[in-house]
């Protein structure tokens, strides 16, 4: 799916943007900048795109999004609710990838930091001690001023760029050029409208008249733009809301099935483990098992 261009507003005072979020949620508009984003999620809940990648995402999670890498973090419905309950709460860092000069990207000492930017543009999910550390880091910049937060910056490249502690989130490297206005608007519309009604058997004449489109053109325009079908973008959703439901460990794995939208059973293990590469229940343990 083409996501909207957000041109990411300029600080005069600063030459990257740092800063502590506490808000009901993230919105939902997928979306991709110039910018390179490190995104550290201290409370919340749902489901994040990456590029070609919809999974999960929870407290303590911590990714790097390379330079024009679309992306959207979208929280459960409870989040939309007006509940006071119910807040994210993250620490943003964004920079462009050579907003502390390009003379330093050139120095033989930096060599590591061009190298972290190219992997960062398949999306990079930060673990172990490094996940650690960048956190700290982070509390810092946001609290820094002057040369201080420059210098947290580079302490947090220096510990990314030092390090082979990630997960690869991308499959498929795909930047995006400006699109226009009308495209924005359609693709948010399918996607915010998959997100309500994932649940519920979704034909596509009632998603291609969201889109304002005959089914067939529908279908051909969502293939051009997502290099998957409706149907396979739909069943992705799905089953990474049962990833979370799963986890959760509160429902049998045959209501969990319903709870997705699968009305059969043997069709949610298949595309369970067409999509996982695993079945729930080897899911499961492997999750409950690291925790």
């Amino acid at each position: 799916m083409k996501p909207l261009y957000r041109k990411l507003p300029a600080e005069l005072e600063n030459s990257f943007s740092a800063r502590h979020d506490i808000m009901p949620n993230f919105g939902n508009v997928w979306h991709y900048h110039a910018e390179l984003e490190l995104h550290y999620t201290i409370r919340g809940e749902g489901i994040r795109f990456i590029g070609d990648n919809i999974s999960q995402f929870a407290p303590d999670e911590i990714i790097l999004v390379g330079e024009k890498l679309s992306h959207a973090w979208r929280c459960k419905d409870e989040y939309f609710q007006n509940n006071p309950d119910y807040n994210i709460e993250a620490i943003v860092l964004q920079f462009l990838p050579d907003c502390l000069g390009k003379q330093l990207l050139q120095l033989p000492e930096s060599y590591l930091i061009p190298k972290l930017f190219e992997k960062a543009k398949s999306g990079l999910l930060v673990k172990g001690e490094t996940k650690r550390i960048v956190a700290q880091l982070m509390y810092e910049c946001v609290n820094e001023t002057g040369l201080g937060k420059v210098i947290s910056l580079l302490q947090i490249l220096k510990t990314l760029a030092e390090s082979d502690e990630f997960e690869t989130i991308v499959k498929t490297q795909t930047t995006f050029h400006q699109s226009n206005e009308a495209d924005n608007i359609r693709l948010n519309n399918i996607f915010n409208y998959t997100h309500t009604h994932y649940k519920n058997d979704i034909t596509l004449e009632e998603v291609a008249n969201i889109a304002n489109l005959s089914i067939t053109s529908f279908c051909r325009y969502f293939k051009m733009m997502t290099r998957k079908t409706y149907y396979d973008f739909l069943v992705e959703i799905r089953i990474s809301h049962a990833c979370r439901l799963l986890v959760e460990n509160k429902l049998p794995t045959e209501v969990i099935c319903f709870e997705c939208g699968f009305n059969n059973v043997s069709n949610f293990y298949r595309h369970f483990k067409k999509v996982m590469g695993l079945t729930p229940l080897e899911y499961k343990k492997r999750y409950l098992n690291r925790n």
